[in-house]
């Protein structure tokens, strides 16, 4: 036995006795059953400054399917990315059946690839023009840069802004924002000591969030720092751009026995800038009894002059959580005209 645990030490670098990472088959196979705003009201539709357009429960017979944690959507194109850096591609109308699905994986990554923490895939920006696609990878504290097939890595990088976070409270978020930079944000590392001049009450409810002035994965490109402040005990899951500059963030938080709820929040441009201390207005709130799970994934698109978030949930590979892709309208109250005295 010793002899053969040499062997397969020396075949396979890096193996650690753990098994080995799941990867989603060639065959793709995938069902979508319509879900509820509210279980108790089903003809529910707003919730904060929110209006449900829809959403489905997503399940597969593939033992690799789930697990979350990033989306884009491009027209009626879908592509949910795993935190074990399984890739799931698919079309999808009013109808809300998929078609055209396909299965993937990473071709190429942090480390080797053969357990979850190589494949800690958490977050992603793509950039509407070239299509190419930026990966933020906990554990590993990396960002890497693919083409728009997914075939091959392009560039990749450890930004000494990021390298120190938390192994298990890296780059969570990634947005790509209107102006070409890009913004990265903690789960739970904190703005550091000697980057704060506020309380440390304060500074320990901040998380530490970097911008970069052009492609992360290139040489000295121009960063940033600013601080996000999230509400309550809940830490930022992933980040989009709304189309006037904006940052929208979703919040996600856990308590026992078994329960998630979800914050979504505004942040203002002019707070997302160098030093800035940035607090979201708070837009909804996704928590029981209305539908919620560990949503993770956040993407943006325009529906004619309506900004549409879609969220995607990990479900853990757990069989008490669900998939779960929803749809939603933002709707918030436009500001009433100020009136000059007559």
């Amino acid at each position: 036995m010793l002899s053969v645990a040499l062997l397969v030490l020396a075949i396979v670098p890096g193996w650690s006795v753990e098994e080995r990472l799941r990867l989603l088959g060639s065959r793709a196979q995938m069902d979508a059953t319509r879900v509820a705003l509210d279980p108790r009201d089903p003809g529910r539709r707003r919730v904060g400054g929110l209006v449900f357009l829809g959403g489905v429960s997503l399940t597969s017979r593939d033992p690799a399917f789930g697990g979350f944690s990033a989306l884009s959507v491009d027209g009626d194109r879908f592509t949910l990315l795993s935190d074990g850096g399984n890739i799931v591609r698919f079309q999808m109308g009013a109808d809300w059946q998929p078609h055209a699905l396909a299965f993937s994986n990473l071709p190429a990554g942090p480390r080797t690839g053969w357990d979850k923490r190589d494949r800690d895939s958490e977050a992603m920006a793509v950039d509407p023009a070239t299509r190419r696609v930026w990966v933020a990878f906990e554990n590993t504290n990396a960002i890497w840069r693919y083409d728009p097939a997914w075939t091959r890595g392009e560039a990749q990088a450890r930004p000494a802004a990021i390298r120190k976070w938390s192994q298990n409270g890296g780059p969570e978020s990634l947005a790509l924002m209107p102006d070409g930079r890009f913004v990265a944000i903690s789960e739970s590392s904190h703005v550091p000591p000697r980057a704060w001049s506020g309380s440390k009450a304060m500074r320990l409810r901040t998380r530490d969030a970097r911008m970069f002035f052009g492609d992360p994965t290139g040489r000295n490109v121009r960063q940033a720092r600013f601080a996000y402040v999230p509400a309550g005990r809940y830490d930022p899951a992933d980040a989009a751009a709304l189309p006037n500059g904006d940052l929208i963030v979703l919040d996600r938080d856990f308590a026992l026995p078994f329960r998630w709820s979800n914050r979504l929040s505004i942040v203002r441009a002019a707070d997302v800038a160098a030093g800035k201390v940035a607090r979201g207005r708070l837009i909804a709130t996704l928590a029981a009894p209305l539908i919620h799970d560990n949503f993770e994934g956040l993407a943006v698109t325009r529906e004619g002059g309506d900004a549409i978030l879609w969220l995607v949930s990990d479900d853990n590979q757990m069989a008490i959580q669900r998939s779960l892709l929803l749809k939603f309208r933002l709707a918030l109250p436009r500001p009433t005209p100020k009136t000059r005295p007559r």
